[in-house]
């Protein structure tokens, strides 16, 4: 008998329950939250080691396929600029992986 799955004692099969992930898809997923983590502690240590005292903050909220960009500071553009070059990255990923698995 499996976790995820009942025993069929007449044909020997094993009936899985709920949903199947490919494993790429959730990979990508352990990384982007790896990657959040990391870049979170990385603005804090600069912030902290930060010698001007100032200091620029960017963030992008993804609600649905729709980003939401806030910033604020002395480099104020390119932060703006940054979030909105890897949010268009992250919805042309979305797609590309969407196609791919539709043709499957």
């Amino acid at each position: 008998m499996n976790i995820m799955g009942t025993n069929d004692e007449e044909s020997g099969e094993i009936a899985k329950e709920g949903v199947n992930i490919h494993n790429g898809l959730f990979l990508l997923l352990i990384i982007g939250f790896v990657l959040v983590f990391v870049g979170i502690e990385v603005l804090l240590v600069a912030t902290v080691l930060s010698s001007s005292g100032s200091a620029s903050v960017g963030a992008i909220i993804f609600i649905g396929p729709f980003p939401i960009v806030i910033a604020a500071g002395p480099d104020l553009i390119w932060m703006i600029l940054s979030s909105i070059i890897i949010a268009v990255l992250n919805i042309m990923i979305f797609f590309i992986i969407r196609r791919r698995m539709s043709r499957l």
